[in-house]
């Protein structure tokens, strides 16, 4: 509710403050013909700015000390003796009983005397802490509004302040963007290197058995954690699943491309788009339920043992999902190939399939090749379609028509439930992530270098 009253007032302010600077704009430009710098929209646009940061500025200051207050405020209701006889799980209690009061909710058990008046106590606080900060953000927005409407002349340049303030805010995005893939790459390299203090870094990556142990006894009873089998396990599914998107993919690319009509080409591409937009925990519910069942039936009336659960099972729905993906940019690349190479085979008597076999696809050839490799670190790292498919069966082995586990499906594993990141049970999956992020970061590296060289090789 609060959030709601804090974002009406906002709007009601900014709506206020651009009115205000785009008239005082336009009653500039109409006597004798003075000319204004910039149009009336970026004064309208400055004044929302200056009236906006400085509000967003306290509204910034009170969510990030209100917690810490609220909470010194909570301690403080509750009697001195009462507090001494508190642990920090009793302390937690004690306080979420007042808030639950001060938010007018009930509280089992009996109420003990200095409760009620705490919660009072605590709702009437809260009540003036979000007053004195609406006035703030108001009060200093207002003052922003009225120091951004006193500058407005005809010659200031309100368009370029306007776009000065816009590529900061670009360039602040980009930032956050950079320093939260930092911070990701840190946090994981610094719990590996946690792990590794527990397990040799050499039977991680040459073990060949999977079997970790839940137990605080220490390293000598963690268990075996070999990566091979899950890495030939994750290997195994996303080579099925290029088998099945690759050949589906291009062709269906070639198709519209080349063949398809422009009538055809607006239904069909959509509709194929469409299986992008599933989410993948359908996908491994079809796999589960549908597809892993026909193919164990399959496999019983030819005489061959698939289990409903298995790489193959896994593979093949994951293809299906990752058409779309080859097919769109697949698609995308074809139509950057300069239409002079194909009116020039045509003009040489070669047909349409000449023409596709050896000039379009030989010129798409790297922009194609980039396109598989962004959809195989797609397929490594699926997580949803191999835990329900898959079978989770971490053992090193070959056949694709027996159960497997991944990569993804472990680290879900050793991530589940109460998890104690001191012992390498749950600081493996830590291992893990490393491990399929630098798969996947050498993969689009690849990728990208490769689709880089297309694009200047042809625009």
């Amino acid at each position: 509710m609060n959030t709601i009253i804090v974002a009406g007032l906002l709007l009601v302010l900014l709506g206020f403050a651009y009115q205000l600077g785009w008239s005082k704009s336009r009653s500039l430009a109409t006597p004798n013909g003075v000319r204004v710098h910039s149009r009336g929209q970026y004064h309208g646009t400055l004044v929302v700015l200056w009236t906006l940061v400085p509000a967003l500025l306290v509204l910034a200051i009170w969510a990030f000390f209100s917690p810490g207050v609220t909470h010194w405020y909570t301690v403080s209701q509750i009697p001195s003796d009462v507090l001494q006889s508190l642990d920090q799980t009793g302390l937690n209690q004690q306080m979420q009983r007042i808030r639950d009061l001060a938010s007018g909710f009930g509280v089992t058990g009996e109420l003990r005397p200095f409760e009620q008046a705490a919660g009072e106590n605590l709702a009437r606080f809260q009540l003036l802490s979000f007053l004195i900060m609406i006035a703030s953000a108001a009060g200093l927005g207002v003052l922003g509004l009225l120091y951004a409407q006193r500058r407005i002349t005809p010659r200031l340049r309100a368009r370029n302040e306007v776009e000065r303030f816009i590529s900061w805010l670009l360039i602040a995005c980009s930032g956050v963007a950079i320093l939260t893939t930092l911070g990701i790459v840190a946090s994981l390299v610094t719990e590996a290197f946690r792990f590794f203090t527990f397990i040799n870094p050499l039977d991680f990556f040459f073990g060949t058995v999977w079997a970790p142990k839940f137990s605080s006894t220490g390293a000598g009873d963690a268990g075996q954690y070999g990566l091979l089998p899950l890495l030939s396990g994750t290997l195994m599914i996303s080579a099925i699943a290029m088998l099945v998107a690759v050949p589906v993919g291009l062709m269906a690319a070639i198709y519209l491309n080349q063949y398809a009509h422009a009538n055809v080409r607006k239904i069909v591409k959509p509709i194929i788009e469409i299986l992008a937009g599933i989410p993948t925990i359908v996908y491994g519910f079809f796999a589960l339920v549908t597809v892993g069942p026909f193919l164990r039936d399959f496999g019983n009336a030819i005489g061959l043992p698939i289990s409903a659960t298995s790489a193959l099972t896994a593979g093949l729905v994951m293809g299906v999902m990752i058409i779309p993906f080859i097919s769109s940019l697949s698609d995308d690349i074809l139509n950057q190939v300069p239409r002079s190479l194909r009116d020039g085979a045509y003009g040489l008597g070669a047909t349409q399939s000449e023409t596709i076999r050896n000039v379009l696809l030989p010129a798409a050839l790297p922009g194609i090749v980039g396109a598989f490799l962004l959809a195989v670190s797609r397929a490594i790292g699926e997580t949803m379609i191999v835990v329900l498919a898959a079978g989770n069966a971490p053992i090193l082995r070959g056949n694709p028509l027996e159960p497997v586990s991944t990569i993804t499906v472990s680290i879900v594993n050793q991530l589940t439930g109460d998890t104690d990141f001191t012992g390498p049970q749950s600081l493996v999956a830590f291992a893990l992530g490393l491990t399929l992020f630098i798969m996947t970061l050498c993969l689009n590296i690849v990728a990208l270098y490769i689709v880089r060289r297309f694009r200047e090789q042809y625009e």
